[in-house]
């Protein structure tokens, strides 16, 4: 009665989830059925669910359009470069926070961490001027500064090599490892799954980046894709083919790097919460 009673429970589960995650799906399925219909089609009702007469065309009118490429460039030199110089820099300063011991070091740690809960938005005028100060308006400096350093990557890092043996990093030093080889032999490889969550949230959050690409930057050659994509919608209002067609494309790098580090993601979220 008890076996029968579990296996009811398993399957009302099961139930739930694959509704949740069709629900999840739907939007992203609708999104790709638009981009392949045909255009008069995208305003009917009731709408087809599944597209009678797929078209590529929508997809071609919308690489046609000019700048896209440019956008597609911005976009990816920004998202990579802030990827890979916050990764290194918040393994640097979790690995300090995690492992090092100084004279205020839990204060420190603390109060970079509460900036988190200052909105973005309170920053902007300064960051703004900051930039103009330094001529980086309009440029990739200017596009990819602000992003290098975020607490929640120190914060992350940090928890993560919390987890990793001090007694590890005591062996390599007895074995004459300076504190680069320790970080970059040792503690480094053991924080893969870290890592790979860090920089999937943070390729993510630089890709689909919107509000400071829209400010810092002013010629349409400089825009990134989200804001060239924006700018697309006001010129062409009413064409959701091409609209989605746009959208599809700038959703498949974000694809891309989730199923690249999908192995490391479910292991680097979960494992922070087993120590600090």
């Amino acid at each position: 009665m008890v076996k029968g009673k579990a296996t009811l429970s398993k399957i009302l589960i099961f139930i739930v989830v694959a509704f949740l995650a069709l629900a999840a799906l739907l939007p992203l399925y609708w999104m790709v059925a638009t981009a392949i219909q045909q255009p008069t089609l995208t305003m009917q009702f009731p709408p087809e669910w599944i597209p009678s007469n797929p078209t590529l065309d929508n997809f071609r009118r919308f690489f046609a359009r000019p700048y896209v490429w440019n956008w597609t460039i911005n976009s990816a030199i920004v998202a990579v470069s802030v990827t890979a110089l916050q990764v290194l820099l918040a393994a640097l300063a979790g690995y300090t926070f995690a492992k090092k011991k100084f004279f205020g070091d839990k204060f420190l740690f603390w109060l970079y961490v509460g900036s988190m809960m200052v909105p973005a938005q309170v920053t902007l005028v300064p960051l703004y001027l900051l930039m103009s100060k330094l001529k980086f308006l309009d440029t990739y400096q200017g596009l990819i500064a602000p992003g290098l350093a975020g607490p929640f990557g120190v914060f992350l890092m940090k928890q993560h090599i919390s987890t990793l043996p001090t007694e590890l990093l005591d062996a390599a030093r007895i074995d004459g490892c300076s504190e680069w080889a320790i970080f970059q032999k040792v503690v480094l490889p053991l924080s893969k799954p870290g890592l790979a969550v860090l920089a999937i949230f943070t390729f993510v959050g630089q890709w689909n980046g919107f509000l400071w690409p829209l400010i810092v930057t002013n010629s349409s050659s400089m825009r990134t894709l989200p804001v060239g994509l924006t700018l697309l919608q006001e010129e062409v209002p009413m064409q959701f083919a091409l609209l989605m067609a746009g959208a599809t494309y700038a959703a498949v790098p974000m694809m891309i790097v989730f199923l690249a580090f999908q192995r490391y993601f479910l292991e680097g979220v979960t494992v922070g919460a087993l120590k600090g």
